[in-house]
């Protein structure tokens, strides 16, 4: 089977791009060849003798994220367009390329976003907030555009399921096919034990750990400010991301809090890090499926998150708290203080989010994709096979061969898509 793939990046510190590389590797694994249409790949998959790596570079020249998001596009589609006999199947991953796709993975629904109560951008705000509305906007209209023209969407969660069905998309055209976490590297990290040390963490502390993207309103980094002032001072913050252009350290400083606030940057051996904190805090105001919260579970960290991320879709009273309202402080600080009075309740709760972590593991994932994969190929190869036998007139022979090839693509593409609103990893 040969599989092409368009990401942006494939390496294993990007949510999408690590989603990409799983699968890549995968179905190198079992024999396929890929091709990746991308800016960046992981050396380690670049090297591969059966895998392509079509590089797509945009110019650092034009203006915004917006304009070189259409470059790519165009480039990936032009190319996917002069080589259509050199793949079977293609797969995207929302608005990427103009090119008609078989597989579109939707990491991130703008319209839905775009809809929230909690989203923070407006016209009238000044020219960034301005932006962000029109870059909203403009992504919303092209993703519905790209849904619409691809044959099935696999969603990260539910939640996105839910939201894209409400765009007007089939839902038998919809498939939730949740992301994976690597559940070895932190079943290894738990067996070395914590090491606040080396991150410069107090012993004695109830440590909570929030990760994302601190530039952003939308990861809600502030709520947990504001709540962690309601607290008492052996309750203290661990926050790992992008610092540069993040306006949350002159935050916790004017909120007097600045010394309970550790900002570590980007951290690279994150399963150590889970492993030296007490719990995890994540209310985003809008999120598909976050990476970070299934690498807390699998770390054993009781989870506090809110609804309106898509994670907590699976999120039980066994293994974290879910609050209703991202932005309550007041709530926030209440389920912090559950956890950080109750270790043996944390304790509890972590035993239930390893369990639960174990049912995301990134093979499983891989598996469904390539099951769709199949199916699309088996129905191209049936499709090609009766032509040919047609043009020899062997009409019946035509006939058995794609009677034959679709009651093999039958257990791997329609099952799933009977019972495409279920919320737990195929």
């Amino acid at each position: 089977m040969r599989i092409a793939i368009v990401t942006h990046v494939v390496r294993h510190n990007d949510g999408q791009g690590r989603v990409n590389y799983e699968i890549a590797r995968a179905a190198l694994a079992e024999g396929h060849q890929v091709t990746l249409l991308a800016s960046h790949v992981a050396p380690e998959l670049a090297s591969e003798a059966r895998l392509q790596w079509v590089e797509t570079k945009v110019g650092r020249f034009w203006p915004t994220k917006l304009f070189k998001q259409q470059i790519f596009a165009l480039k990936t589609a032009l190319w996917l367009r002069s080589h259509k006999k050199e793949y079977d199947v293609l797969h995207v991953n929302g608005f990427i390329t103009w090119a008609k796709a078989d597989v579109n993975t939707a990491h991130f629904v703008h319209g839905g976003w775009l809809r929230s109560p909690y989203y923070p951008f407006k016209l009238t705000g000044g020219l960034w907030s301005a932006y962000q509305v029109l870059y909203s906007r403009v992504n919303a209209r092209l993703e519905h555009w790209a849904y619409q023209r691809s044959k099935i969407i696999a969603a990260v969660s539910e939640k996105v399921a839910i939201e894209i069905r409400a765009n007007g998309v089939a839902g038998e055209r919809i498939e939730v096919v949740y992301n994976g976490v690597d559940t070895r590297a932190f079943r290894a990290a738990r067996m070395q034990g914590a090491d606040r040390k080396s991150f410069g963490l107090q012993d004695d502390a109830c440590l909570l750990l929030f990760v994302g993207d601190l530039r952003t309103p939308r990861k809600n980094l502030d709520t947990v400010l504001k709540a962690l002032v309601q607290l008492p001072a052996n309750v203290q913050l661990v926050v790992a991301g992008y610092i540069p252009g993040s306006p949350y350290p002159d935050e916790a400083k004017a909120l007097g809090i600045a010394h309970r606030v550790h900002f570590l940057g980007l951290v690279k051996n994150m399963p150590t890090l889970m492993h030296s904190v007490d719990a995890f805090v994540f209310p985003s105001r809008y999120e598909a499926m976050s990476l970070s919260l299934l690498e807390a579970l699998a770390a054993g960290l009781p989870v506090i998150t809110a609804k309106t991320a898509g994670g907590a879709e699976i999120i039980g009273a066994d293994c974290g708290i879910v609050l209703d309202d991202p932005d309550d402080a007041t709530a926030l600080a209440g389920a912090i203080t559950t956890l950080a009075d109750a270790p043996e309740l944390r304790r509890e709760m972590g035993e239930a989010a390893r369990l639960l972590a174990d049912q995301f593991g990134w093979a499983r994932m891989a598996r469904r994709y390539l099951d769709l994969y199949r199916g699309f190929a088996n129905q191209a190869g049936a499709a090609a096979a009766s032509g040919e036998a047609q043009a020899d007139g062997g009409a019946a022979k035509a006939a058995a061969l794609t009677k034959n090839a679709t009651v093999s693509a039958v257990p791997s593409v329609v099952p799933s898509l009977t019972n495409q609103s279920q919320a737990w990893p195929v």
